[in-house]
């Protein structure tokens, strides 16, 4: 093998998530059109429906560590990880059926849970009690691996940062 990069049409036909994969890594976030955003996305999609998306993007870059691409007042991407989910203002989808279902006071996740692998919880906490952020459960040694928190944001969304215990 001369080379350990493959090209794009070989690597397509090895793995039918290729598109997402390589054009993804390499995608601009800031420059890339819509349709070609939309037409990236494969797998589970998370799209929130937020209040405010400049403090919902702000919240989540200082507490979690996110990037936050192409922050509007009705829209943002925001990548942890290399992935990526979105950011809508309500009235972005006010004729979607959706919006119907979201209560008007929080929390509105209520039975949705966030969790962000490979996260430092305690430092999480930390930055979220400077902004005086909700801390549902402090960082805790879990049974299954894991140490963990519960952070609540602006929205009523419940954010878990985890990393695994080292023995």
């Amino acid at each position: 093998m001369d080379s350990l990069f493959l090209s794009h049409e070989v690597w397509h036909a090895f793995d039918s998530t290729a598109r997402y994969s390589i054009e993804s890594f390499y995608m601009d976030f800031e420059t890339v059109s819509a349709d070609d955003f939309g037409a990236s996305l494969t797998g589970i999609g998370v799209n929130l429906l937020v209040r405010d998306v400049r403090r919902s993007a702000e919240f989540l870059s200082h507490v979690f560590g996110m990037t936050a691409h192409r922050v509007s007042d009705d829209f943002a991407i925001m990548q942890y990880q290399g992935q990526v989910m979105q950011l809508h203002a309500d009235r972005t989808f006010g004729t979607h059926p959706m919006l119907g279902l979201v209560p008007e006071l929080p929390p509105r996740g209520a039975g949705a849970q966030f969790y962000l692998f490979q996260s430092d919880p305690d430092a999480a906490v930390d930055r979220a009690k400077q902004i005086g952020a909700d801390i549902l459960e402090l960082p805790t040694d879990k049974p299954h691996g894991l140490r963990e928190a519960c952070i609540l944001c602006p929205d009523g969304y419940v954010w878990s940062p985890a990393c695994a215990l080292h023995n």
